[in-house]
């Protein structure tokens, strides 16, 4: 999906097109990261992970990047949290669209303090060998309608289904009915739920659409199942200091 990057044709997550829903029932799981270097401005989602830690895409976070945490508080009042700190997967590559190699598009971020306690941490789970097919929900912050900027910021659920090919590192997913329902600018780093449960199986990563669209057609999420052992280190190693 292309969060705060142009890039052309297939592209780092965006906000989800289509026939989405609201998503106010996920809301405690789900935050915005945005980010300013120089003048190049952008925004993703996030999964709370810790009460002082969310985890997002890689490509949101870039190095040298101005990176807050974007809420709304009880009162409707905007909320920017700082960041004390950014660890980004040690198998992410930034250039891995051009290089065609693996990626493990996953950044953790670290506040500097807990966030309010309607937050609650996600709760991991999903299996990396889904049979295609396999419904899942994807939630983010991004554009409802490609190219228009004030489609976004709503937070929005919406149903896919798992597609081929089958991976143990990326799930890939289309919408079902072929009404072009998929993730888009903004969604990036915005969880993917298990159908009937808030179990989060996968974090959005990038999207495609048709001929030159870059949003509702594909879908493409990290696992993270595999990357939990990596996730739980750093939680633990902030806990510390």
């Amino acid at each position: 999906m292309a969060s705060f990057f142009v890039i052309a044709g297939a592209a780092p997550a965006r906000a989800i097109v289509g026939p989405s829903t609201e998503g106010s029932s996920i809301a405690p799981r789900v935050v915005m990261v945005l980010s300013l270097k120089g003048r190049i401005a952008g925004y993703c989602s996030g999964l709370v992970v810790a009460q002082n830690a969310v985890l997002t895409a890689a490509h949101c976070v870039p190095p040298g990047a101005a990176v807050k945490v974007h809420f709304r508080d009880t009162s409707d009042a905007p909320v920017l949290l700082d960041t004390v700190e950014i660890r980004r997967n040690p198998g992410y590559r930034a250039d891995a669209i051009r290089t065609r190699e693996r990626s493990i598009d996953l950044a953790l971020i670290r506040l500097p303090a807990p966030l309010p306690n309607r937050f609650r941490p996600a709760l991991f789970g999903g299996d990396p060998s889904a049979a295609i097919g396999t419904r899942y929900r994807l939630a983010g912050f991004g554009l409802t309608r490609e190219g228009d900027a004030t489609s976004s910021g709503q937070l929005r659920l919406a149903t896919v289904t798992t597609r081929a090919p089958l991976s143990t590192l990326l799930l890939w997913a289309e919408d079902p009915d072929h009404r072009g329902l998929g993730a888009c600018t903004g969604d990036s780093g915005g969880p993917v739920f298990a159908a009937d449960s808030d179990v989060v199986a996968a974090l959005m990563v990038w999207s495609a659409g048709r001929g030159s669209a870059q949003c509702g057609d594909l879908t493409q999420a990290i696992w993270l199942t595999p990357q939990k052992g990596w996730i739980d280190a750093v939680l633990a190693e902030w806990t510390t200091r």
